[in-house]
């Protein structure tokens, strides 16, 4: 493949790939399908489950759990469980949804989805690395394998589409702690198949490096942008007016996600050496920086399928919520004491994480492809978790919220409630099938969910 600086603009040590620039591609002679923007999907993982009854439109009255750890939650799926009367509703959005106010329209809330599950390995680390799995427990036992891990669905997608760009996948993590405080299996939710993990890249600065293919040059050079930016200006002075707006707002967005890369570098290089490190990364502003730099990797044709971990499993570590706590807090110790006002405390995070979701979509929204349609409207970007409830360990009646239409394919506003029991492998099939995949099943899946299908 030709790859000229109508593509690329380029510096020794450093490569930008551009977003689709129309009026190169009709000056270079390309036909109209060429501009046809693809499809995007993003996976984005919630750690620790969620408070059920500030989450779901209808449990306000549920009562809170009881704690039920080690491998009992299994043990608890009949008496627990949901059962949904299935049917589809208009989207009215709890306290905790509140921060999707302005995307009701974009997104749709499901429940009644389980996972794949097996009594045996911690619930967590299923919760994780079995999310997107495509081994079922009897194809486990079939294979000899001793949970349910296997190729995950990104890689399964990625195969099929990732003809097109860079990668065929990328898997981006929010996990700033630099010591190991648990398994693998904690903190990946993307695999190549069993024991063979897709390692997710944790810190902005790798992440920026390996999407401008800088190997260490910023040693040398302070700004990717500074060795582009006269490229940049010949090329503008050849594009039509929309393109010239579509680079400058690429490029700010560059620049902008340098200044908060270097911005965080400052608050660990000025942090308390008796403070661990990781306790004065404000935890919104690294979530953010992680989630564009993902759209820039999509802007730039540089991946089609992302995972995103909003943060690991359990790890019983301190974070700091910007906005939120005068202190850093345990997440995950937080899910084992709900009782008397304790889950109003954890309901806070769960507001935190949906506020992070929406700035998504919001920057989703906001940035064009080259039909003049949003980046949204091009992508499907999946927001769950593993665990139903941090407290029970379930994994059963997960939440799951679906935004943008991918091109039309997905219809969105409502609160779809499934069945009780669906499995969310027909979640992950019909997905894969609105991503082009000509299957006809996934893992244990049973069939598509037909009522998201436009």
């Amino acid at each position: 493949m030709n790859l000229s600086r109508r593509s690329f603009l380029r510096a020794e040590g450093a490569l930008l790939a551009l977003p689709f620039l129309p009026s190169l591609a009709a000056a270079d002679g390309l036909p109209p399908e060429s501009a046809q923007p693809r499809k995007k999907l993003a996976i984005v993982y919630l750690p620790n489950g969620i408070v059920r009854r500030c989450f779901f439109p209808g449990e306000g009255h549920v009562d809170a759990p009881d704690f039920i750890g080690g491998f009992e939650a299994d043990k608890i799926k009949h008496e627990r469980r949901i059962k949904n009367t299935p049917g589809i509703h208009p989207l009215e959005l709890t306290e905790t949804l509140q921060p999707l106010a302005e995307h009701v329209a974009d997104i749709t809330l499901i429940t009644g989805l389980d996972r794949s599950y097996k009594d045996g390995q911690d619930v967590h680390a299923q919760g994780a690395s079995c999310y997107l799995t495509s081994v079922s427990p009897k194809m486990a036992a079939d294979r000899g394998i001793a949970h349910p891990n296997g190729r995950t669905l990104d890689q399964v997608i990625g195969d099929a589409v990732g003809h097109a760009t860079v990668f065929n996948t990328l898997e981006i993590s929010c996990n700033g702690f630099t010591a190991p405080k648990e398994p693998i299996e904690f903190d990946n939710i993307s695999w190549y198949g069993p024991g063979r993990i897709a390692p997710s890249i944790r810190e902005p600065q790798k992440l920026y490096d390996r999407l401008f293919l800088r190997q260490g040059y910023r040693d040398h050079v302070a700004d990717v942008t500074d060795l582009v930016l006269a490229d940049a200006g010949s090329l503008a002075r050849r594009l039509g007016r929309e393109d010239r707006r579509t680079l400058d707002e690429f490029m700010e967005m560059i620049r902008g996600i340098e200044r908060r890369i270097a911005k965080m570098d400052r608050l660990l290089t000025e942090a308390d050496v008796r403070i661990p490190t990781q306790e004065v990364l404000p935890r919104g502003e690294y979530i953010r920086l992680q989630m564009d730099l993902m759209l820039t990797a999509f802007r730039m044709g540089i991946t089609d399928v992302c995972t995103f971990m909003i943060g690991p499993e359990r790890w019983d570590a301190t974070l700091m919520y910007e906005g939120v706590f005068d202190q850093p807090v345990q997440h995950h110790e937080m899910t084992h004491n709900q009782k008397g006002d304790g889950f109003k405390q954890l309901q806070k995070i769960d507001r935190f994480h949906l506020e992070q979701y929406a700035y998504l979509i919001r920057r989703m929204k906001e940035i064009k492809e080259s039909d003049g349609r949003s980046l949204l409207d091009h992508s499907l970007v999946a927001f769950g978790a593993g665990l139903g409830d941090g407290a029970t360990h379930q994994f059963f009646d997960l939440p799951m919220i679906l935004a943008g239409t991918a091109q039309g394919e997905v219809k969105q506003g409502r609160f779809l409630k499934m069945p009780s029991g669906t499995l969310n492998s027909n979640l992950w099939l019909s997905l894969a099938r609105v991503m082009g995949l000509e299957i006809d099943s996934f893992a244990d899946s049973t069939g598509l969910i037909s009522e998201l299908l436009a």
